[in-house]
């Protein structure tokens, strides 16, 4: 049988696939403009693909393959050459560029930590693994519509903190499956605080185009989530992190974004 996105196959519209698997994230690209929305759900959709690739086969070579396929659809991308025909990859040819393609590139090889049972050794090594899946995603997204090269760096915070708070909501899915999530000895609060701190402050749309905010909207609820964490660490193992529900997230983005 051939591997899953080795073939031509008709599957679900990316929308449908981000409302489906990542519906914190279908809400907040449906708070953007109908041009944002174009760009995130191929974007979104794409991450959600190259997430569960390691999951989707207990042989690693397999989950090898399967992230190797996304690379190399990325690579076509880059280069300008035709790409392969894909429920998620062909849209996502049509949103990005070279640029956004080298950007996910690197979050596809960062996904490699996910086959194995290796550990972060250390917080370092956490934060660049949130900042290469997380930060890549967001940044790309942002990029893409239209975010100058000097919010990079904002974007990015903002984008460790949302990553961090799905990293720890995940925390006991990931021991149940062999993993060792947290570097040993981390002090949880501290590096919820840490992040935290490292957010930004100013409302979104000073450091943004219009268009492009609705990258972050993934973000809302991040910082009251975090704050909840340094509060009370022990929801961590006790699997309750989680961010706002969907019912508060559109007042939660005017408030936290500006509007």
């Amino acid at each position: 049988m051939a591997e899953r996105g080795e073939t031509e196959g008709v599957g679900i519209p990316p929308a449908e696939l981000v409302r489906k698997s990542d519906p914190d994230r279908f809400s907040a690209a449906m708070a953007g403009s109908e041009l944002a929305r174009r760009v995130l759900f191929p974007v979104y959709a794409f991450n959600i693909e190259v997430a569960r690739a390691p999951w989707m086969s207990k042989e690693p070579l397999i989950a090898e393959m399967r992230l190797t396929w996304w690379r190399d659809a990325l690579e076509e991308i880059q280069q300008g050459l035709p790409v392969r025909r894909h429920e998620v990859a062909t849209p996502l040819a049509e949103v990005i560029n070279a640029e956004g393609a080298a950007i996910l590139s690197d979050l596809v090889d960062a996904r490699r930590w996910d086959i194995g049972t290796e550990p972060h050794v250390t917080v370092k090594m956490l934060i660049e693994y949130l900042d290469r899946t997380a930060g890549n995603l967001m940044w790309a997204g942002a990029r893409m519509l239209g975010a100058d090269a000097e919010a990079e760096d904002d974007v990015r915070d903002l984008a460790r903190g949302i990553g961090l708070v799905r990293y720890l909501a995940a925390v006991p899915t990931l021991e149940a499956r062999g993993k060792r999530p947290l570097p040993l000895g981390t002090n949880v609060a501290n590096l919820a605080e840490a992040v935290l701190d490292d957010m930004p402050e100013m409302p979104i749309k000073d450091i943004l185009p219009r268009p492009a905010r609705a990258a972050l909207y993934e973000a809302t609820g991040a910082k009251q989530a975090l704050a909840e964490v340094v509060r009370s660490p022990k929801k961590v193992e006790r699997g309750q992190v989680a961010l706002p529900t969907l019912r508060r997230r559109a007042g939660l983005i005017k408030r936290s974004f500006g509007f």
